[in-house]
């Protein structure tokens, strides 16, 4: 384990990997996680922290601090994935089909380490704490923002959130000032034309030809609509056409991705794809529908807060250590508290050998070692809140 500055006892990292190799071993779906929720509800109630009444299967925890007034939120996501997990780790998923590959339960086990900590040293907080340990983060409907919904941010300050990152290099913990990771939305597109045989393309409306230009004049979107240092993508995924090689269909389905890293460009996305769908299918006698599924917003970080977390890094843990990371096209729905409250999203990096896999892969696993720097930031940022 890496060293922290904290006086923390080896058991309280000890129980940290303990907890976080029962939940690694005990994965749940987005939505379901009933006996992680039971878990996390057992821990708190055994450090006497308080638990408020917000909707299973998330648990939000409370520690009143000793100048009471300001309230800091921490949080956790606490859900896994649908995907086979694959190695030989000790501590495997127990569960076919269902793993924590994106690093929930490292997650998880950082916050009720810091739940113990602050619970044990109550003389040192200051500040209110909310433990956030939320549901669903994976999916839509979001667990954010239904906590967001429920008013869990109503007498919060500032709220702050960590992500193990596989990307980052091990040892160095950074973020972005201002837009740091993107929206999710997906856009579904049906041209709908008029179908006949393939040696008679005359006496047809082709969407299958409608369509290349479709996905073609998307990308105009990105080169010529959006502002060159604004980054976004459109991306077709998957084209739904046809029943066999000699006729043409009567009508194609484009489904896709579409990623923007601010609030004004995600909206110029969704208005300039439906524009351009329609006018390119009357054009040739067609008609086109786009369907748009709105996701998570785009995360930007508060700058005031991100410079809070940055002066904390470098003051705890060094320059040295601290990067500025550049954004990301994933997407993350911490992003709704955000939007209501001001704070920052942090990554710690964990990319080296023990951390070799992307997030989502089969073989993903995180780097233990890193833990402890994770539960050091969240307790320097309350202390220093």
């Amino acid at each position: 384990m890496m060293s922290t500055i904290t006086a923390m006892p080896s058991r309280l990292l000890e129980q940290a990997v303990q907890d976080r190799r029962y939940l690694h071993e005990n994965p749940e779906l987005s939505g379901v996680e009933y006996e992680t929720c039971n878990y996390i509800r057992s821990r708190l109630e055994s450090l006497d922290i308080e638990i408020l009444d917000y909707n299973a299967p998330s648990v939000v925890g409370f520690i009143k601090g000793t100048m009471g007034g300001r309230t800091i939120a921490l949080r956790a996501d606490i859900d896994a994935l649908p995907i086979n997990e694959e190695g030989n780790k000790s501590y495997i998923s127990k569960k076919a089909g269902v793993a924590h590959v994106c690093g929930h339960d490292g997650h998880t086990a950082i916050l009720l380490a810091v739940a113990e900590w602050l619970s044990k040293n109550r003389g040192e907080v200051g500040p209110n704490v909310m433990l956030i340990f939320q549901s669903a983060e994976e999916i839509t409907p979001s667990g954010a923002d239904s906590l967001v919904k429920q008013g869990v941010l109503q007498n919060v300050d500032a709220i702050f959130g960590i992500h193990l990152w596989q990307g980052l290099a091990k040892g160095k913990i950074g973020l972005s000032h201002g837009p740091m990771m993107a929206s999710t939305d997906d856009v579904e597109i049906m041209i709908k034309g008029s179908g006949g045989h393939g040696s008679m393309p005359h006496e047809t409306v082709d969407p299958v030809y409608i369509a290349t230009h479709v996905i073609q004049a998307l990308q105009s979107i990105i080169s010529r609509k959006l502002n060159p240092l604004t980054p976004g993508v459109i991306s077709i995924g998957k084209v739904e056409a046809g029943t066999t090689y000699n006729i043409i269909p009567s009508s194609v389905k484009l489904s896709g991705t579409v990623r923007g890293l601010t609030y004004e460009s995600v909206e110029m996305l969704r208005d300039n794809i439906k524009q351009l769908t329609e006018g390119i299918c009357t054009s040739f006698g067609a008609k086109g529908e786009v369907g748009y599924i709105i996701g998570t917003p785009p995360l930007v970080n508060d700058t005031e807060q991100s410079q809070f977390v940055e002066e904390v890094i470098c003051k705890y843990f060094g320059n040295e250590i601290f990067e500025l990371v550049e954004p990301v096209m994933g997407g993350e729905d911490f992003a709704y508290y955000l939007l209501n409250k001001p704070g920052a999203f942090i990554f710690v990096g964990m990319g080296g050998e023990k951390s070799a896999y992307p997030h989502h892969h089969p073989q993903f696993d995180i780097d233990e070692e890193v833990m402890p720097n994770a539960i050091e930031l969240f307790i320097q940022l309350v202390k220093n809140f």
